[in-house]
């Protein structure tokens, strides 16, 4: 018979294995949601003042206990790495990975907050609605949201920077998958919600989940009227660029992302033009586009474009 732990650890890979067959990249962990494994390089590290410290090791070295740069979607991996953690309890999804570049919403309760209530008003002042997704329940009684992202900009983790008790997991972080079994206790999908695909996250809510850039001291001039109002310079160029290799599915987010950044540095009514034709070459109408460097503008500055 079965011992408990072994049981534990059983259940815990089939529901890994059942993520991993979705496209979710996992890895196993403890009951303290920590990565199951320890690390190979814990006893290589030298303190010494004259020893230059080594760059870390992200799995490079072949081995496991990697966090996680361990996460995998291959049946055969995930079963060698439930196999070196046999008192796994659960699994992490790898956020910020393809196919979906996962990111969490974590909205957290357990510091009084009503991140429920925060995040709706963050809805309503940025003119985005949460679609249906995958919902994850909490035994502390919050929720985890996942939205799929684009694969670039990468969205980083955070803690209560949009409003408290609301954190992102992102490039890097990890979600506690539905299953595990924590020292608080089980994770579950919640009603609904099995069945459902990762949906996009809307274009509004991704541009407050990126990293802003800092503007300038100094903001570029824009040229006189009838001049060349094209963007010239490394950085306008790249923002255009990024939106015109845009893949549908991607197109609206990543020109929302890019006349943000624009309208942040300055740059964005020399730039709306230019990043409308890349979105229409990217296969967006001329309305569509025109809309959302709209709603960046207003987003970004508080005035229409």
């Amino acid at each position: 018979m079965a011992t408990p732990d072994r049981l534990t650890a059983t259940l815990a890979l089939a529901h890994a294995l059942s993520a991993a067959e979705r496209g979710l990249p996992v890895i196993p962990l403890s009951r303290s949601k920590l990565p199951a494994l320890r690390s190979p390089h814990h006893e290589e590290r030298d303190t010494s003042a004259d020893t230059p410290s080594a760059p870390p090791c992200r799995g490079e070295c072949g081995l496991p206990g990697h966090g996680v740069h361990d996460a995998s979607t291959d049946p055969a991996v995930v079963r060698a790495l439930f196999a070196a953690a046999p008192r796994a309890a659960g699994y992490g999804i790898a956020c910020g990975r393809p196919p979906h570049h996962l990111i969490g919403i974590d909205l957290d309760t357990k510091h009084g907050a009503d991140p429920t209530a925060a995040l709706g008003r963050l809805a309503r002042e940025h003119h985005f609605t949460l679609p249906d997704t995958v919902t994850v329940l909490t035994p502390s009684g919050g929720r985890h949201l996942w939205l799929a992202g684009p694969p670039d900009p990468s969205v980083p983790n955070s803690a209560s920077r949009l409003a408290p008790g609301i954190d992102v997991r992102g490039s890097g972080g990890y979600l506690v998958g539905p299953g595990s079994l924590t020292g608080q206790g089980v994770y579950h999908l919640a009603p609904g919600t099995a069945a459902l695909p990762v949906a996009p996250c809307p274009p509004a809510l991704l541009a407050l989940l990126s990293p802003r850039p800092r503007g300038p001291r100094n903001p570029p001039r824009l040229p006189p009227p009838g001049q060349d109002r094209r963007p010239g310079h490394a950085h306008g160029h790249g923002l255009v660029e990024f939106v015109r290799a845009a893949h549908e599915g991607q197109r609206n987010t990543r020109l929302f992302w890019a006349a943000c950044r624009a309208y942040e540095n300055g740059l964005g009514p020399a730039l709306a033009p230019a990043l409308a034709d890349a979105a229409l070459h990217a296969g967006l109408t001329l309305h569509e586009a025109r809309s959302t460097i709209a709603s960046a503008a207003r987003l970004t500055t508080g005035t229409r474009a």
